[in-house]
């Protein structure tokens, strides 16, 4: 009967601890006085090493490369647009709308070119920015851009209607980067598609370009759609390092 109120005492005090530290501490009782102080040890040895150090709660990830975003618009140069978009609607790029132009921009270029009774081509360049901060939860901004760049290039390469789609690495342009080709009939025209997915630091960078031959124009070949899509993604990527100087 003395060792009711002791026992009573013990029971208590296990069951506000811890089922982590109910088992270190707590799993036995002897009955014995002195087992007592050697249960009370155990719990704050327990308790003390249950307990997280900030180094191991506060995950260290990599700072951010690039700050900000270079003017969309200006990214890819006059010279440059000109020369793949040659009668562009607005010769200076129609920004894409965006409620936060420090972590995503963007701007597109489109015209027809008429070349009278030999026909007409159309031209469409597009280049998209995102920037990604570094979280101790999501990770560095450079690895969240390298998950996002898996993703985009899987929602290209599964274009509804896409034909003849080839993907492949392209090199020299930022740190990683990859060219999908394919062809798409829309508009009773078949239209060739250039498309880099690019990477610098933890900016991602996305370039569409594409035409098609109308009144009996001859269809672009897919050389030559790839290779100004290739020149304008180089552009693009440098921008983007210009923009943080």
């Amino acid at each position: 009967m003395q060792r009711t109120a002791p026992r009573l005492t013990r029971i208590l005090a296990c069951a506000a601890v811890p089922v982590m530290l109910v088992v270190a501490g707590c799993s036995s009782d002897s009955g014995d006085g002195r087992s007592g102080a050697t249960g009370s040890k155990d719990k704050a040895s327990s308790s003390a090493s249950a307990t997280p150090s900030p180094s191991q709660t506060t995950k260290a990830v990599e700072p951010a490369k690039f700050a900000k975003l270079p003017a969309a618009c200006k990214a890819i140069v006059a010279k440059t647009t000109s020369s793949l978009v040659p009668k562009a609607k607005t010769k200076n790029g129609t920004p894409a709308v965006s409620s936060d132009l420090g972590s995503r921009s963007g701007c597109s270029w489109n015209g027809l070119d008429d070349k009278g009774v030999k026909g007409s081509q159309y031209r469409w360049l597009d280049v998209s920015f995102y920037r990604y901060e570094s979280d101790a939860a999501l990770g560095s901004g450079q690895e969240r851009a390298q998950e996002n760049l898996a993703k985009e290039l899987a929602k290209i390469e599964a274009t509804s209607g896409a034909k003849k789609l080839r993907t492949a690495t392209a090199t020299g342009i930022g740190d990683e980067a990859k060219s999908v080709a394919y062809q798409l009939r829309k508009t009773d025209e078949d239209f060739v598609y250039g498309s880099i997915v690019a990477r610098t630091g933890n900016v991602l960078v996305l370039l569409s370009y594409n035409g098609a031959g109308y009144a009996g124009a001859d269809t672009p070949s897919d050389k030559t759609i790839m290779s100004g899509a290739v020149k304008a993604a180089k552009e693009a990527v440098a921008a983007v390092a210009a923009a943080n100087k």
